[in-house]
């Protein structure tokens, strides 16, 4: 079964169409015919060799839609069916034997198949293979393709960050920053039930967050500082190097700063921000399989959808470019 896949042959170079056989398919394993798959900033560092890591020719892609197309011997055919509409995320299997996984945090798993990072056969292709069926998410029929894409990566590092911290329906929290990632976690905190504040360094996208549910808007350079002892919960979505202490001084005493956007340095901290009000600095990464389910099934209850702009495979050098200079709004997703 030949996969045609888009790769990218050296660092920041233009994508060219790929042929590969994959192996034979092992009995916990899917196999799913893409039909849309989301670009996000990690794919282009991929492409772009920004983490060191990439292995090229690098195949990128982990907000993979599309349907069943075949399984392996030890599967559950009944919850995959071939035909089924399903999603393949950030993180497409896991071991099931270290202690991580076998507590239920499959997502801290040193083995985990890491759909992400893999960078050699990710779902820029016809087809993508999950290691392991339980990382196959069958999707709520009410979520669109193009929308349920982006949720399998931004939308579950969002999500999980809010659940694992014990968010409550009655926290004042914010969010740093409209983007791919701020856009979403807008529309789950306000379902969650909060008082949401977006936080933006310009006014542009005003409109946009308080149409994505939030309450209040700061321009960070001109507000923050008056919203001192503010809020439980922070959520900073934004790849930038922020002021730390200010955002630190803008919680609640026993407050957290999640951070799941990567900075480009080291956090420069004041001892005094943190131990006085016992204030908590965490990152954030995706989650589980469970904590996907319950994600996709929120996302469709609540109506919570990305803002999507699609483009077919054809063009995926464009669609790569707008994510790489900052232009998509709020999401790119790639027809196959």
């Amino acid at each position: 079964m030949t996969v045609r896949a888009y790769a990218v042959e050296k660092a920041g170079g233009p994508v060219r169409p790929l042929e590969y056989e994959p192996e034979p398919l092992g009995p916990l394993e899917v196999d799913v015919r893409v039909t849309h798959c989301g670009v996000c900033q990690t794919d282009v560092g991929l492409v772009d060799d920004v983490y060191g890591v990439s292995r090229f020719p690098v195949v990128a892609g982990h907000e993979a839609v599309g349907v069943v197309e075949a399984v392996g011997s030890a599967v559950d055919g009944a919850r995959l069916a071939v035909g089924r509409r399903v999603g393949v995320g950030a993180v497409a299997g896991a071991c099931f034997t270290c202690e991580w996984c076998l507590t239920g945090r499959q997502f801290l798993c040193p083995h985990k198949d890491d759909t992400a990072l893999r960078g050699d056969r990710g779902a820029f292709a016809t087809r993508v293979r999950a290691s392991d069926w339980r990382y196959v998410q069958p999707l709520p029929d009410t979520l669109a393709s193009e929308h349920a894409a982006p949720l399998l990566c931004a939308g579950i590092t969002v999500f999980s960050a809010i659940s694992r911290n014990g968010v409550r329906p009655t926290d004042r929290v914010a969010v740093v920053g409209v983007g791919g990632l701020g856009h979403l976690a807008i529309q789950f905190l306000a379902k969650w039930g909060c008082h949401v504040t977006a936080i933006s360094s310009t006014a542009a996208k005003a409109d946009d967050a308080r149409r994505f549910g939030a309450h209040e808007f700061i321009v960070a350079e001109e507000g923050l500082e008056r919203a001192a002892g503010s809020f439980d919960f922070i959520l900073s979505t934004v790849s930038a190097d922020l002021p730390w202490d200010a955002y630190l001084a803008a919680l609640r005493p026993q407050g957290t700063l999640s951070v799941v956007g990567v900075p480009h340095e080291s956090f420069n901290i004041h001892p005094l921000s943190l131990l006085p009000g016992e204030k908590r600095l965490v990152g954030g990464v995706v989650g589980s399989a469970e904590e996907n389910r319950q994600m996709l099934d929120f996302a469709a209850r609540h109506a919570i959808r990305p803002v999507v702009e699609t483009f077919p495979v054809t063009r995926i050098g464009e669609a790569l470019d707008h994510v790489r200079h900052g232009r998509a709004r709020y999401r790119a997703v790639l027809e196959l």
